[in-house]
């Protein structure tokens, strides 16, 4: 059942020239490529148009060949924010879309209710921003690739649409609960790297400089946050991660084909 989220809809950034994984979104996971995979589960949440914002006819033609949507952007764009505004410029000159998820192209695990559930907050959410966040795993505390959110929430832990107070690659909140045998301490959570937008917060975004605290600590999310824009979150049961290296596609590949 399509959920009611009017003048919305998902793109999913993609880009031949990833630096640690070349021609990552046409690598194989199983028999399609990585792009293809991320497209039918977008298609599979049923929240709308799903189009993916490329540079270059080869993953268009990949998406084509499955009856999907594609754009053709600048292969210079230096993120997939920037994609996504752009893309967004060309499908929607007269901005008639008021909202847009921005979901990564190298997602393949992405799971249809996570976008179903964020569209959902998205709906009833004034906040420039919205993002899913998990609970953080004990393992998963001390590395620097799991960024953590710092949420408050207006019930109870977890319950509701948060408010996103900061990202790290740090251990953060101090005394989280993964280091309080009780559990009784704040939660840390792990955040999930798909963003519903405003479209006006968006354009502003784009038009921004990389702030100070985004570049050391290399999460773009927070030139938002040092821009005065709110960010609010959802809580999804688990976390997914994105495919940077050769192990990890061989990783997803096993637990999507197995």
């Amino acid at each position: 059942m399509r959920q009611n989220v009017p003048d919305t809809l998902t793109i999913i950034p993609a880009r031949m020239a990833a630096t640690r994984l070349p021609g990552k979104p046409l690598r194989l996971i199983g028999a399609k490529p990585m792009i293809v995979q991320v497209w039918q589960r977008a298609m599979m949440a049923d929240i709308g148009r799903v189009i993916v914002a490329c540079d270059g006819d080869e993953i268009a033609e990949a998406i084509h060949a499955e009856g999907g949507e594609a754009v053709i952007t600048d292969p210079a764009l230096p993120s997939g924010s920037d994609r996504v505004a752009a893309a967004l410029a060309i499908i929607d000159p007269k901005k008639t879309i008021s909202k847009v998820i921005n979901l990564q192209g190298d997602l393949p695990e992405m799971r249809p209710e996570m976008l179903a559930a964020l569209a959902q907050a998205m709906a009833l959410s004034d906040a420039e921003v919205i993002t899913p966040v998990a609970p953080l795993k004990r393992e998963e505390v001390a590395l620097d690739q799991v960024v953590k959110a710092v949420v408050s929430w207006p019930e109870e832990d977890g319950v509701g649409i948060g408010l996103a107070h900061y990202f790290s690659r740090a251990a953060i909140p101090f005394g989280g609960r993964c280091d309080q045998e009780s559990g009784e301490a704040a939660r840390m959570w792990h955040h999930v790297g798909v963003y519903g937008w405003q479209r006006a917060a968006l354009d502003q975004f784009v038009k921004l400089k990389p702030s100070p605290l985004e570049k050391a600590e290399k999460l773009e999310q927070l030139r938002a946050l040092e821009a005065g824009m709110q960010i609010a979150a959802i809580a999804v049961d688990n976390a997914i991660t994105g495919i940077d290296t050769e192990s990890d596609l061989n990783a997803a590949t096993q637990r999507i084909t197995s």
